[in-house]
């Protein structure tokens, strides 16, 4: 397979759109990662220059007993973008902890950002009190920091999110208003890009699609894994027999048939199932050939790059010293403005 080198762009010109968005390399991306951003980046790399951050420092925040872990779940995930339409002629694919401007950048942006903010940021609040976590580290406590930095390094003027990402994103347009009021118009003000794709909820119905949960179908899954899982899936507790009345608006299936059937499949499952017309077990023989189909391409591609695994850290090279030159660009401009460039 062979891809272009995209051109860095001349940063002091430009004029186009750029989005950055996402993912910590915790393990491998699933369903639920699938509707909730990763087609939308598909989508959208065909409209906007787009930067997709490995953010592997940022996975320290959670998992730093294990490093040794990243550099796997860093090319699983790579592959995952990849077998599911990201492509590197298209979008910019970086390791975080490669680029030495964002960490430079994040420490700027510490010295005037308050403890007490991020303590009180929803998002970080919920996500330690799901972890059952006490005590906050710094690197967790100082996230929205790191994520700020990420967006900004960049000058990306978009980054698309669901609405539950939103109080992130306005504390990173207020680290940057800050910064610029503090040392001159430097860094682009972000503006959230929100998506309204469906959140999946686990197959056990659990809310969330996760893996810590066991209930998730992942990309990588081949097709009798799935078949199984869904054959397993949560439905109707109350529903005995296949004429009983269903009530769809509780059913985990159905839920995934409203993201991965067409409106006309999703009409007609709604109402055979409240009028006991369609059982469970063809209902969800229905939603498999719906995921057997989104399915099997990304397994033939991703077939193609467990062949070709040098090819994978290739796309990864190139996009990252792409960010690298594009940061470097950025830190020159921070540290004049800061009067820090102190040989020049």
């Amino acid at each position: 397979m062979n891809f272009k080198n995209p051109a860095i762009a001349n940063e002091a010109k430009k004029s186009y759109k750029r989005i950055l968005t996402g993912d910590r390399p915790t393990g491998p991306l699933h369903l639920g990662h699938y509707c909730g951003s990763l087609k939308n980046r598909v989508d959208l790399q065909d409209k906007y220059e787009t930067f997709i951050l490995i953010a592997d420092v940022q996975a320290l925040t959670t998992n730093f007993e294990h490093p040794d872990k990243l550099k796997e779940n860093i090319l699983q995930i790579t592959m995952d973008y990849l077998s599911a339409g990201i492509s590197p002629e298209k979008s910019t694919i970086i390791i975080q902890s490669m680029v030495p401007g964002i960490s430079d950048l994040t420490i700027f942006f510490s010295m005037f950002v308050t403890a007490n903010a991020l303590r009180h940021n929803p998002t970080i609040k919920t996500e330690a009190k799901e972890r059952g976590y006490k005590e906050l580290n710094y690197g967790f406590l100082g996230y929205p920091v790191s994520q700020t930095a990420d967006i900004a390094v960049f000058k990306a003027d978009l980054v698309p999110v669901g609405i539950d990402q939103l109080p992130h994103i306005e504390l990173a347009r207020k680290i940057v208003r800050r910064f610029n009021d503090l040392y001159g118009e430097t860094l682009i003000e972000p503006e959230a890009l929100l998506s309204n794709f469906p959140k999946l909820v686990g197959l056990d119905g659990n809310l969330k699609m996760s893996k810590s949960y066991g209930n998730a179908i992942y990309l990588s899954d081949d097709i009798e894994t799935i078949r199984s899982k869904i054959k397993m899936a949560l439905t109707d507790k109350a529903r005995i027999h296949p004429n009983d009345p269903g009530h769809p608006d509780i059913c985990t299936i159905f839920s995934y048939h409203k993201a991965f059937s067409e409106e006309n499949m999703i009409k007609t499952t709604e109402y055979e199932c409240k009028n006991g017309k369609i059982g469970c077990v063809q209902c969800k023989n229905n939603l498999f050939i719906r995921i057997k189909a989104l399915i099997e391409p990304m397994n033939e591609k991703r077939e193609y790059y467990k062949k070709h695994v040098p090819e994978i850290w290739d796309i990864l090279l190139l996009g990252t010293g792409k960010a690298k030159t594009i940061a470097e660009v950025t830190l020159k401009e921070v540290r004049s403005h800061m009067k820090l460039d102190y040989f020049e």
